[in-house]
């Protein structure tokens, strides 16, 4: 039997289900939410396994399905619910916007996830002064190529025209990290406007990690 609400696993501060958030809020999608704790390594779990053979998070149950990868997720949210779209209508614009999200999600996201982070760590002997430098020099170095890639005409409101779409879903939660590990986002003025816009939205509020933190 099909659920009749979609449920989405994922850790409050995970930026892959932050994205994941965005986009359900901005397509009106009514859903649930069921906690997998990264802190207790409840992702390893053979329950969460069953779900997504890697061990991450999000997944998504919705239709029937068990989806994983956020942007695959999303993909599937576009193409079976597509008002408002989260893509451009022409194929320019549809390669610019996924530039721009991958350039997050396939170049950052991967070097700064929790894991590999600690393995790195763990083999250098590092401490935390060094975590929050990795973290620094890796996010720091792909927002900066993101903010040069938004110095483009179709750069407007948000990373790509005037509606916010894939893009957008992508930047916010990597700019939320960037300021959870120090970095200024200051020196990116284009993504900050971009920040601010998205703020005042009610999709991003209601996915924003400080609305999903769990009660002390």
């Amino acid at each position: 039997m099909t659920r009749a609400r979609a449920l989405l696993y994922g850790y409050w501060r995970s930026s892959a289900t932050y994205r994941v958030r965005i986009a359900l809020a901005l397509k009106g999608i009514a859903y649930d939410s069921h906690a997998v704790d990264l802190t207790k390594d409840e992702q390893k779990a053979p329950a969460h396994l069953a779900r997504n053979p890697q061990g991450l998070v999000p997944a998504l149950a919705i239709d029937g399905l068990e989806l994983t990868q956020s942007l695959a997720i999303i993909d599937y949210l576009d193409e079976t619910r597509p008002e408002p779209p989260l893509l451009p209508g022409d194929a320019v614009g549809r390669a610019r916007v996924r530039t721009i999200a991958q350039a997050i999600a396939m170049e950052v996201h991967p070097v700064c996830n929790p894991s590999v982070v600690a393995r790195v760590l763990e083999l250098a002997r590092g401490d935390e002064a060094m975590r929050q430098a990795w973290m620094q020099e890796f996010i720091g170095r792909g927002l900066d190529a993101v903010e040069i890639l938004l110095q483009h005409p179709e750069s407007k409101t948000y990373c790509h025209g005037d509606s916010p779409g894939l893009a957008d879903c992508v930047l916010i939660p990597q700019l939320y990290n960037a300021r959870r590990w120090g970095l200024d986002a200051a020196r990116w003025p284009r993504i900050e406007t971009i920040d601010r816009n998205c703020a005042v939205l009610p999709a991003f509020q209601a996915g924003h990690p400080e609305q999903q933190k769990p009660q002390a």
